[in-house]
């Protein structure tokens, strides 16, 4: 893309959109909307162009990716029972025995640290081992 700017066009025939099939088709739509998301300023037909690729994105990953309902500490828990593992299975990650039981007994937050390794070793999305926000925001009246 160069900094150019194209028309919707010219951004349509130069890489047509089509339905992601495959991780290939994946990382193409993520290497144009890298391209334009790293461009200073887009045009309109730009912003529109990447609407249509973020749409595309989004419908493979909700088809590819499961619905987790499941957050942090609950997540971990369940991921534990489903796998058959134990604690003890958790300590390479959180160093030691007492860690992993004060962070499983809600004694401990997770650290940045904990949840990119829990992400590799469970190999989901690290957002998941965030904890959801169970908090309410009062309305404005």
């Amino acid at each position: 893309m160069n900094g150019s700017n194209l028309t919707y066009e010219q951004l349509i025939t130069t890489f047509v959109p089509r339905p992601i099939r495959s991780d290939e088709d994946y990382r193409a739509i993520q290497t144009w909307i890298d391209a334009l998301v790293d461009k200073e300023a887009l045009t309109r037909d730009e912003q529109d162009y990447l609407t249509v690729l973020g749409l595309l994105v989004e419908q493979y990953e909700d088809e590819v990716e499961p619905d987790i309902e499941l957050r942090g500490v609950v997540l971990i828990k369940a991921l534990l029972a489903e796998q058959g593992l134990r604690q003890r299975d958790l300590v390479p990650i959180f160093k030691t025995d007492s860690i992993v039981s004060a962070v499983l007994n809600g004694k401990r937050q997770l650290t940045a640290e904990h949840i990119a390794k829990l992400a590799h070793f469970f190999q989901l999305p690290h957002e998941l081992f965030f904890e959801s926000d169970t908090t309410s925001v009062p309305a404005l009246t």
